[in-house]
């Protein structure tokens, strides 16, 4: 552990080396579990990246307020047409890049552009296929066009950061992803980059060019350095070398019982789910789905492996989302898994497993890490209570999308995670069956599912969405392509002498503005 903690020491101190006016004191150091995989909005699903661009590096065209209403960011304001098919941004024109250039409407209609491009295969492409078009008015002025009349403010232009549209204008959409722009970006937000070294750390200093009303930061550096391990992640906050680092919920008291710490236990849209592989059975039949639901102990898991820190999921939106709908809760119930098992023809075989004809019903499951599993051990030990075998198959994240993503399907289920934002892109992208995207797992068919999609394609008012969102809510509910497990809240660990962390819902990043050094006396 000592040679763990010294190496890291000796990469902070060479990410401050080359800046010997900036003091630790004016510096705060966040911890990574992985790299952010690539600082490019257009690329990212990584959450970490994804929150440094939009509150870091970048800024985009709005923002969520604490109440979940869009606010102006780099637009100062909007103005829909008479028919909500057209919507006009005003742009701030004191925005500018980090080498100078002003911010203008061409690099926000690029970035659109590229979003829309099928080539860059931009994760959120489903939100950009409403748009007919995005123009230049004038340097100040946008105008995004709709095929049809939108009936909310488009949760997009919340969450996709703006890019240089005069460094990377120039370059084919299929060379975006490993352009070189992506390790050595210049943005237009509160931070600007200085360093990236791979599988290392990321270097960014306050940007004096940032608007103050917007929120220029007080901090000078923020650095983001990679730290897999988590009890080199702890030894690190608890030695002071670290500011900020996402704990298990089992270090949760240790941190709490350290007077220079403190933890910061805040609401995310992220669900963790048993993801069944429906192209085979017998994860094709609803009530074998049903039965390996009522065998998992989810309340257990929750105490036991999240310490609390999570709530039963029912579906992919939590209790405080604003569209969040009751649904009817799968309880845990052992024997009557057992029953519906053996109704279905799965009988319990000499040793223990059950059997159904010459098949044995074992469950391979995928999942992704490099240590202990205790999340995939308790699944394996509760299914195996009723006769279920489950062989745990782990793997580093990117075998793991290649494995899940491939075109052959060659496992039984996956231990995942998914975002639960207010868009259906993430939802449709993995479960709608007319139009699935490159993360549709588990070959869900309904038709009914897919009319609610398309409803919400086609919806021209917010309670045509919503009861097309809810009545998609409620088919997963009652079909179970997935076994929903818990609502995760996140859960980090912070120096005392950091202050103002107040986190919502929008992250951990989002109030890097209001952050405060305790000076040291």
């Amino acid at each position: 552990m000592k040679l763990l903690i010294l190496g890291f020491v000796t990469v902070f101190l060479a990410a401050c080396s080359d800046a010997p006016s900036v003091h630790r004191d004016t510096t705060v150091v966040y911890a990574s579990g992985a790299d952010l995989q690539s600082i490019n909005p257009l690329v990212t699903v990584h959450p970490l990246a994804k929150a440094v661009q939009k509150h870091v590096l970048f800024v985009t065209l709005a923002a969520y307020d604490s109440l979940f209403q869009p606010t102006p960011r780099l637009s100062s304001d909007w103005m829909w047409d008479e028919s909500r098919t057209s919507l006009t941004f005003a742009l701030r024109p004191d925005v500018s890049w980090h080498d100078g250039v002003p911010t203008r409407a061409n690099d926000v209609v690029w970035t659109l552009e590229m979003a829309m491009d099928p080539t860059i295969a931009y994760p959120r492409a489903r939100d950009m296929e409403r748009i007919v078009e995005a123009m230049e008015i004038d340097s100040l002025t946008v105008r995004v066009t709709f095929e049809r009349s939108q009936p909310t403010f488009p949760d997009v232009f919340t969450d996709l950061a703006i890019l240089p549209a005069h460094r990377l204008g120039e370059v084919p959409p299929e060379s975006i992803r490993l352009h070189e722009f992506n390790g050595e970006p210049v943005g237009n937000g509160p931070f600007e980059f200085v360093e990236y070294r791979p599988n290392e750390r990321w270097v960014f200093e306050r940007s004096n060019l940032f608007p103050p009303d917007l929120g220029r930061p007080e901090i000078e550096r923020f650095v983001v350095v990679v730290v897999d391990e988590p009890a080199t992640k702890l030894a690190a906050l608890t030695s002071g070398e670290l500011d900020f680092a996402g704990i298990s919920p089992a270090h949760a008291t240790f941190v709490q019982n350290n007077e220079s710490l403190y933890t910061i236990d805040y609401p995310i849209q992220f669900v963790y789910a048993l993801v069944w592989n429906m192209r085979r059975p017998p994860f094709d039949e609803k009530r074998v789905r049903r039965a390996l639901t009522m065998a998992i102990d989810r309340q257990l898991i929750i105490e036991a492996y999240i310490y609390g820190y999570g709530s039963l999921a029912d579906g992919p939106v939590a209790r405080d989302h604003p569209w969040y709908i009751d649904v009817p809760t799968v309880p845990h119930d052992q024997r009557s898994a057992s029953q519906q098992l053996e109704n279905a023809g799965w009988l319990i075989g000499e040793d223990g497993i059950r059997i159904r004809g010459s098949q044995r019903f074992t469950v391979d499951l995928l999942t992704v890490g490099s240590g202990d599993l205790p999340l995939e051990q308790m699944i394996q030990a509760q299914l195996l209570e009723v006769g279920v075998e489950v062989n745990i198959h782990q793997h580093e994240l990117t075998s793991f999308l290649a494995l899940a993503q491939a075109e052959y399907r060659d496992f039984d289920a996956l231990v995942i995670g998914i975002p639960g934002d207010l868009s259906l892109s993430h939802v449709a992208a993995m479960f709608g069956g007319r139009n699935p995207g490159p993360l549709a797992y588990p070959g869900y068919r309904n038709d009914r599912f897919d009319e609610s999609l398309e409803m919400a394609q086609e919806a021209d008012s917010e309670e045509t969405l919503r009861e097309a969102w809810q009545e998609a809510l409620r088919l997963l509910a009652d079909d179970l392509p997935t076994t929903w497990l818990y609502h995760a809240r996140g859960l980090q660990g912070a120096s005392g002498r950091i202050k103002n962390t107040s986190v919502d819902f929008r992250g951990e990043l989002a109030g890097i503005s209001q952050w405060r050094i305790r000076r040291a006396n």
